[in-house]
């Protein structure tokens, strides 16, 4: 009995070396020195695969059960707008005198709204074309084929039985890593040496992390990345846009201040570096935020500020409004636009609904995280050209290099209603087109 419990103990022991030598080999080493090996890749591969054919065992599914066309599959929306303002619409109508017909404009416009606005749709999950085998949004899926069938059940056991416990494992190191490395750093004296010590500790958890997560992330253009001194400014979808950047170099950020898991973090990396952060609610932080990221760009020999403009998560399918802040301060803007796969994962955190260890776990148990990063040639303020016009120009840049549609509206509408200056701007518009050419006091 006694040799047998040796044995089983010895047998342990190899088992668990084996673990601790793969990990420090494929994960840990490939991260510190920022090389891949490939097999994140790889497994992307496999996983798109298994979309594919996923994808071909529906169609046929449908065809043989004749009950549901294919463009049920693929919809995304119940209304289809005409995207046109109301100067287009409505302007040719008018000799200057008001129209009756405008009530119908405006009437058609409230009720698409009412039935489904383009914005609250902003704040919930991107739509799919195909299933991604994650859950089933679909009832008609559920027996489409047995083989389906089978490999959804297969996907829940390798997410939840195989990766799940390797990703925890490997989520508790990461951040028990940044925690106390930190403490350890932030007891340096301030200097060069603090600061790369800081810089390599944030590079390598970051890459850490999104490995846990199974990420592939393609970054293009890196002739363009943020220089020393500067503002990067970038769309905003995820905690996680945080990650995948400072998988490539360090920044500064600026955000809100949080609490819970998200504060522990935040509270981490201010041991070693220097971040602006504030309430959202307090006007006074806001001016001092502004001049504390003018005092940040003037020192040439500071990592670049980070900050994402619209001030809340965007599901990634559009940019909304950037607030001019951060327009107004000067110095040289660095666009980067993110754009993910959400065949892999539901990256989008919706704070409203969503705790962030609720977030956590939706993201761990989901396929992988990819994504594509383009670094976008700096811009600076033309001359005459004001913060507004400046933001709505690099938002533009943005939307357009991801593949993303541009919307006027402000991300706190999430929290908070409509501003009554949007109101009163929508109706100075219609005032202008009708007493563009004549009085208001005559009706057609």
């Amino acid at each position: 009995m006694e040799e047998n419990r040796e044995g089983y103990g010895l047998a342990k022991d190899k088992i668990f070396f084996i673990w601790v030598f793969l990990f420090f080999v494929l994960v840990f080493l490939p991260s510190m020195f920022r090389v891949s090996l490939g097999i994140s890749h790889f497994y992307v591969k496999i996983v798109v695969k298994m979309f594919e054919w996923a994808t071909l065992q529906i169609e046929e599914g449908v065809k043989k059960q004749k009950a549901l066309a294919l463009e049920n599959l693929t919809s995304t929306g119940i209304i289809q707008r005409q995207e046109t303002s109301m100067e287009e619409e409505i302007a040719g109508q008018h000799q200057g005198c008001f129209n009756l017909a405008d009530v119908m404009y405006f009437s058609k416009k409230g009720c698409e709204a009412v039935a489904e606005d383009e914005v609250t749709q902003r704040f919930s999950s991107e739509e799919l074309v195909s299933w991604n085998l994650l859950s089933r949004t679909n009832a008609n899926l559920h027996y489409v084929s047995w083989q389906l069938s089978v490999v959804w059940i297969t996907g829940i056991l390798i997410r939840y039985c195989l990766l799940l416990p390797f990703r925890v494992v490997l989520a508790v190191f990461d951040i028990l890593l940044l925690v106390l490395a930190s403490t350890v750093v932030g007891q340096f004296p301030n200097g060069r040496f603090k600061c790369f010590l800081s810089n390599q500790i944030q590079m390598l958890c970051a890459a850490l992390a999104i490995r846990c997560m199974s990420g592939s992330v393609r970054f293009h253009n890196r002739e363009n990345r943020p220089q020393k001194g500067g503002i990067c400014v970038a769309n905003h979808t995820s905690p996680l846009d945080v990650l995948i950047l400072t998988i490539d170099g360090c920044y500064s950020l600026v955000g809100q201040a949080h609490g819970g898991f998200l504060g522990l973090i935040q509270k981490s990396c201010t041991q070693t570096s220097r971040h602006v952060l504030f309430e959202r609610s307090e006007m006074n932080d806001r001016l001092l935020v502004r001049t504390r990221i003018r005092e940040h760009i003037a020192d040439k020999a500071k990592l670049p500020i980070l900050i994402f403009p619209e001030g809340t998560c965007i599901n990634n399918t559009s940019v909304m409004m950037f607030k001019k802040g951060s327009f107004e301060v000067g110095g040289t803007i660095h666009p980067v636009a993110i754009k993910y796969d959400p065949r892999f994962a539901d990256v989008f955190w919706n704070s409203t609904k969503h705790c962030m260890i609720t977030y956590i776990f939706n993201v761990i148990t989901s396929w992988a995280i990819v994504c594509d990063v383009w670094y976008l040639p700096p811009m600076v303020k033309e001359e005459g050209e004001d913060s507004v016009h400046f933001a709505n120009r690099v938002k533009a840049v943005i939307a357009a290099q991801g593949g993303m549609s541009v919307l006027p509206w402000d991300g706190e509408l999430k929290r908070k209603k409509v501003k009554e200056s949007f109101r009163e701007e929508q109706q100075k518009k219609y005032c202008q087109i009708v007493t563009e050419n004549g009085s208001v006091g005559n009706v057609c």
